[in-house]
Order: C-alpha cells, then sequence, then structure tokens
C-alpha cells in the first residue's frame, strides 16, 4: 500500500500484488507503504495461555527486546522495505504465521500454502490477528478477504484500513466442504448440523437433502472440534477434511458445497513493506474517497480506463465519521482493485491523476 496525504490532510492508500486467474493455490508478491497510523490498543489483565493459541488477552504484552518497534519511533519511523523477491520467498520457515479460527480451520491450510513450514498461530479473532501482527507476537498473518460465493469479507477490508499494516501477497485457496461426524455416527443420525454460517449456505440444497437442521457458529473447524469433544451423536459438522483427521471424525461425505467454483482468496500480511517490480504481473488495489456530484465515480475510473488499465474489482465501504465532522451519513470510501505495477508510469500517472481531479478528496 502507497498512502500520499494530499493537502486536506486526506489520505489516499494503494496496494500491489500480481494477479492470479486460475482457482487453485497461488502465492504472489505485494508492495504496500504506509503512513504511520493511531492505533487501537487492547489491555487486558489476563495472563497470557500457555498455549499457541492468541488471544486478545494476550495484546498488551510488550514489543519483544531488541524489536525496531521496542525502539524511538524517531529513530526509525518506517519499517524498511523489502524487495519483491524476498517477499516471495516460497520457503516460511521460522516464520510464525497468524490466522483466524482453531487448528484445521481453512485460514491454517491457507497460512501453511502461503508459507510452507512455517509454525501457523491460531486466533481467536481478526482482529486479534491484526494486532498479534502489529505487537511483534507473529511475524506474518494470512486472513482472508474474498470468496467466490460468498463475496467480501468487510471486517477484514476496514481492519486494513485502521492497522499499519502491509500486503506482501495473496494465496487462492479452494474450499472443499466435509460432512464429518464421531466415528459410528450414519447420515440418517445426524439432526443438526453445525458450521461457520457461510459455509452452511454454501452446502444449503446439499444439508437440505439430508434433512437435518443448521445451526451455526463461529468457524468450521471450531464446529468440528465441538462435536468431537462432546462426543455427540446426533450432530455433524460441515468442515476440511484436515479438520477430521485432527479431530478424530469420520468423513461421511465429501465435496458437499453446492457450487464446485468455490475459493477463498486470502491476504498475507506483514510488518514490512515490499517494493514493486516489473519483472512480472502485478496487482495494486486502492482505497479512495471522492465528493458528491454528477459523474463523480465515473471521473475517477476514468483515469484507468484512459491509459488501458483493467479494473477486476471495486467494493464500496460506509466512511466513518472524521475528526473534523466533516464526513456524513451515507459517504463511501471505494476499494480499487487493478492490473497494473507501481512500477509501470501508466499506473503511477493513473494515480497521480486520480489525485489531482477535483472530485476527490482522499481518506
Amino acid at each position: 500500500m502507497l498512502d500520499a496525504v494530499s493537502s486536506n490532510s486526506s489520505q489516499f492508500r494503494l496496494q500491489i500484488t500480481p494477479p492470479n486467474h486460475r482457482h487453485h493455490n497461488h502465492r504472489c508478491s505485494a508492495a504496500t507503504l504506509n503512513f504511520p497510523r493511531r492505533r487501537n490498543l487492547i489491555a487486558s489483565s489476563l495472563p497470557p495461555p500457555s498455549s499457541n493459541y492468541i488471544s486478545q488477552a494476550i495484546l498488551s504484552q510488550k514489543f519483544p527486546e531488541g524489536s525496531p518497534s521496542s525502539a524511538n519511533d524517531s529513530a526509525n519511523p518506517l519499517p524498511k522495505p523489502l524487495t519483491s523477491s524476498v517477499a516471495s520467498k516460497s520457503d516460511g520457515s521460522r516464520l510464525r504465521v497468524a490466522y483466524q479460527g482453531v487448528n484445521g480451520a481453512y485460514s491454517e491450510l491457507a497460512a501453511e500454502t502461503a508459507y510452507p513450514n512455517c509454525e501457523a498461530v491460531p486466533c481467536d479473532q481478526f482482529d486479534t490477528a491484526f494486532e498479534a501482527l502489529e505487537r511483534w507476537l507473529v511475524d506474518r498473518a494470512v486472513l482472508p478477504i474474498e470468496n467466490s460465493l460468498g463475496g467480501s469479507i468487510h471486517r477484514n477490508y476496514d481492519l486494513l484500513l485502521r492497522h499499519r499494516l502491509h500486503i506482501v501477497g495473496e494465496v487462492k485457496l479452494p474450499i472443499r466442504h466435509c460432512l464429518l461426524a464421531n466415528p459410528g455416527v450414519k447420515i440418517e443420525e445426524l439432526k443438526r448440523v453445525l458450521s461457520h454460517p457461510q459455509a452452511l449456505a454454501q452446502c444449503e440444497h446439499t444439508l437440505a437433502k439430508f434433512g437435518v437442521t443448521r445451526e451455526a457458529v463461529d468457524d468450521t473447524a471450531g464446529a468440528a472440534k465441538f462435536v468431537a469433544f462432546n462426543k455427540l451423536k446426533d450432530a455433524g459438522a460441515v468442515a476440511s477434511a484436515a479438520a477430521a483427521r485432527i479431530y478424530g471424525l469420520n468423513v461421511l461425505a465429501e465435496d458437499i458445497q453446492d457450487d464446485s467454483d468455490n475459493v477463498t482468496r486470502f491476504l498475507m500480511l506483514a510488518r514490512e513493506p515490499i517494493i514493486p517490480g516489473s519483472d512480472r504481473p502485478f496487482k495494486t488495489s486502492i482505497v479512495f474517497s471522492h465528493t458528491e456530484g454528477p459523474g463523480a465515480l465515473f471521473k475517477a475510473l476514468a483515469v484507468f480506463a484512459l491509459r488501458h488499465i483493467n479494473l477486476t474489482k471495486i467494493e464500496s465501504r460506509p466512511l466513518r465519521n472524521s475528526n473534523n465532522g466533516s464526513s456524513k451519513c451515507f459517504d463511501y470510501l471505494f476499494y480499487l482493485d487493478f492490473e497494473a505495477s507501481m512500477a509501470d508510469p501508466n499506473a503511477q500517472n493513473a494515480l497521480r491523476h486520480l489525485g489531482v481531479m477535483s472530485v476527490i478528496s482522499f481518506s
């Protein structure tokens, strides 16, 4: 992300990642540069748990001794940038990578795909993973941003804007749901099935054929863990085959999603930015706001069309009230993805054009 501050102190944000149009596991590089942001600190008097699981309780602990963030901020105000070759390095050994959920979650598989041989660290909430990375409790985070069937994960869009972190790549993971149950339990004995609301929705027609009641819980692997630990005989879970292995459940049915084209895109986050290159295709993501008026959004998007830059996604999110109260109800931020590297003068000119247009006020 490249943040630039305009004359009215509003902000513009940018991120670069190489594109991927294939529906399978994929790693790619990205570049982000951020201006300092105010952080939302979470304090707690609870002691840290003994396991690797990170909950919000331990986010109040200090930066590790000797880490850049433990030093005076004025001495080193910005982290040292990474090169795209370093950020996309396939060897993830010795890296602690945060993900949301428990062991067996699809996010854990995405983390291990993005960083092979890493130590995957579960976190109870998306916010917790962001905070853990920001406070040097982990080295990277891998979090979902978009599903091909369910759409955008809005919470993580909002958290990206709130935290001083950088996107250094992405991974696309096919989601293959399984119906799990305790050993000896048959499908016809199930009365209810537990899982994440989105997973239940993605298997709606299949579960209807089984005649079971659907119950929503926080995550897929958590549902599998609950069924296993409570030795439930009338309940199953929709989760991954990995969750079945971890919690000792049987797979009663595989690939029960209603649509086989079910892929989730995960972002790879780091504290340090990388520098975009021109040695491969890149995808760039920006977030901006604009003033009201006829054709304002059209004019903003036209800066890319005029330069034959392909747009791949646009997403709007409510613009929160600013400190000076300048924003109002139904003002929006726009997240935009396009296929170009910021090392490309054409892309630089497009963003320069976007920045100086009278209809744009950066936020």
